[in-house]
């Protein structure tokens, strides 16, 4: 049985002399006891050829879910120096579908219907080039094919030798399905249920029809929300007449979550596209320049508002110390609000309360957490500085970025989701980069403003 392998040096080396050797049978005794994934991972350790070398000699079924494993660049990479007939017959041919139309998805048109082409299935084939038509971010992008399904007037008996015949495609099977005579889903029916139940009983009359399904243009955001409320480990999906077409299954949503949350993640940080360590420095400069751009215009932007008010720092020098704890305070508190309300907009636990409601909320919130961070500055100014209006200056200044960074962090996340443009775009660089210049401007007008009265 596969297990998890720790892979190190030593091992690699001695195996790139097998492939070099062309010594098949210890290249294949070497990672007899690997798992698909931990075979995946060597891809980084040997060269494109000597992976082509040691996947050729893999059965049909592990070969394919190796390339499965393979990172989509990487496997991208593989592909381009097989033929298609390598492709479809070692590979293609014994995955699901929805698997094999990831694999694929990425390719060049002429080389897809290279693929295609050499599938000996034309069940699967079709299947493939179905789900190739769906937007990859649905449920219908998501889904595959395999699934065990019965029809509805057919007896308990009629469905375990159909269960019998379908189970060799299906991975795992969760449920089976039941549809009518125009394929259109009923309900589900558990083994439990059927193998309880009188052989000629029809299974219409055990199944449980109160089922959760979700359309092919269902976006994969929704799927893994209702994924997650229900507690589902696969969902059914239909089209826009409620035929059955597919199924989603819980690795699925697990794999487009962690893709989201990464690049969530990514973006975040300010990254315009999926970025990896190994990626070339062209690739990885493309990626990180753009929000470094606006981060120097923001730097910019501060530095003219403190051109502005050059002649205040003149007279009070002592402003300048407090500087950088007045933009680090707005740049915290924006974020934090910015990535609240971005997770909930993810999670869909805003659904129902206003924007109203809820910058009220942050503004309350922001208030508290104001005036106890003011009040702490203030007792430290006034024991520290000799300057009241100093101490006054930064702590009203201090509360009023604050407020204004959690109502701004809360607030341009809520607009962007509104505009469907991702929300993710209003964390990171682009909160720190906006209270910076706005929390200088409004420290330097209450500056300006109190220290013209106390001074």
């Amino acid at each position: 049985m596969a297990r998890t392998i720790e892979i190190r040096r030593e091992f690699v080396d001695e195996l790139r002399v097998a492939i070099k050797e062309n010594d098949e049978k210890k290249a294949l005794e070497m990672i007899t006891d690997f798992h698909a994934a931990d075979i995946a991972e060597l891809y980084d350790d040997i060269s494109i050829e000597e992976a082509r070398y040691l996947y050729l000699l893999l059965d049909g079924e592990r070969a394919s879910d190796v390339l499965a494993e393979l990172d989509e660049d990487d496997r991208e990479r593989f592909l381009k120096v097989l033929p298609g007939e390598v492709i479809a017959q070692k590979f293609i041919d014994n995955m699901d579908s929805d698997d094999a139309a990831d694999v694929i998805g990425d390719l060049s048109e002429e080389k897809k219907q290279d693929i295609l082409l050499h599938l000996d299935d034309l069940e699967q084939a079709g299947d493939i080039v179905d789900l190739l038509s769906y937007d990859e971010n649905t449920a219908g992008g998501l889904m595959a094919k395999e699934l065990i399904k019965v029809n509805e007037n057919w007896t308990i008996l009629t469905c375990l030798k159909e269960l019998a015949n379908q189970a060799d495609e299906v991975d795992e099977v969760y449920y089976m399905y039941v549809i009518d005579n125009s394929n259109k889903l009923k309900g589900i029916v558990s083994l439990k249920k059927m193998l309880l139940s009188n052989n000629a009983t029809t299974v219409k009359t055990i199944i449980e029809d109160d089922i959760i399904s979700v359309k092919t243009s269902t976006p994969a955001e929704e799927v893994a929300q209702v994924m997650n409320k229900y507690d589902l480990v696969a969902i059914p999906v239909i089209d826009s007449i409620g035929r059955l077409v597919g199924r989603i299954t819980i690795d699925d949503i697990v794999d487009f979550i962690r893709e989201e949350a990464e690049r969530d993640y990514q973006m975040a940080s300010g990254l315009v596209d999926e970025i990896e360590v190994k990626d070339k420095v062209l690739h990885i400069t493309r990626v990180r320049l753009p929000w470094l751009l606006i981060g120097l215009v923001g730097g910019i932007l501060g530095a003219l508002v403190l051109g502005k008010f050059e002649s205040n720092l003149k007279v009070y020098p002592e402003m300048a110390f407090f500087i950088p704890l007045i933009a680090a305070m707005g740049g915290n508190v924006g974020i934090q609000s910015s990535a609240i309300i971005v997770q909930s907009l993810a999670n869909n636990t805003l659904k129902g309360e206003s924007t109203i409601k809820r910058l009220l909320k942050e503004f309350t919130v922001a208030l508290f957490n104001g005036l106890i961070l003011a009040a702490l500055i203030f007792v430290y100014n006034f024991f520290v500085s000799d300057s009241f209006a100093l101490t006054l200056t930064v702590s009203t200044a201090l509360l009023s970025v604050i407020i204004f960074a959690a109502l701004f962090g809360t607030f341009i996340p809520l607009i962007l989701d509104r505009f469907r443009v991702d929300a993710a775009l209003a964390t990171g660089p682009f909160i720190t980069t906006m209270n910076d210049i706005i929390g200088l401007l409004i420290y330097m007008l209450i500056g300006r403003m109190l220290y013209g009265v106390f001074a």
